[in-house]
């Protein structure tokens, strides 16, 4: 399974993360179309990020939400009718959505995000978990 890890220790609260996401999956520099969001809280920061629980996947009622070989919860953006209940419903508050898009977006664990930052506070991990 693949999930994005976050060292709060070594953040440094630069947001070059959450650019290097807009950029990449929408081609804009505005960071509310990143699927990682940076919190500060006093001169501490927290990542906001899919930790792919799956927990979305079976309240979708346009089975739009389901996990890839790699474990990774995605979208499926020709299923989604854009009714953003994953939205409201995703406890940990990291399904995304822009009043331009037609359907919501997460963290993909693509790890375009690890690489902008410039401490190593963010790296995705991959772990091997065996089917029963």
């Amino acid at each position: 399974m693949k999930v994005l890890t976050h060292k709060q220790e070594l953040c440094t609260g630069c947001l070059d993360c959450e650019v290097a996401c807009s950029q990449t999956y929408f081609k804009t520099s505005d960071r509310t179309y990143s699927a990682i969001r940076i919190i500060e809280n006093n001169k501490t920061y927290r990542a906001r990020k899919c930790t792919q629980c799956g927990e979305c996947i079976n309240m979708c009622t346009a089975n739009a939400i389901y996990r890839d070989r790699n474990g990774v919860v995605r979208i499926d953006k020709k299923k989604c009718v854009g009714c953003l209940g994953c939205v409201g419903y995703c406890s940990e508050l990291v399904m995304f959505y822009a009043d331009d898009q037609e359907v919501p977006f997460k963290c993909i664990a693509c790890n375009v995000c690890s690489k902008a930052c410039p401490t190593g506070a963010l790296e995705v991990l991959v772990s091997q978990v065996k089917e029963i």
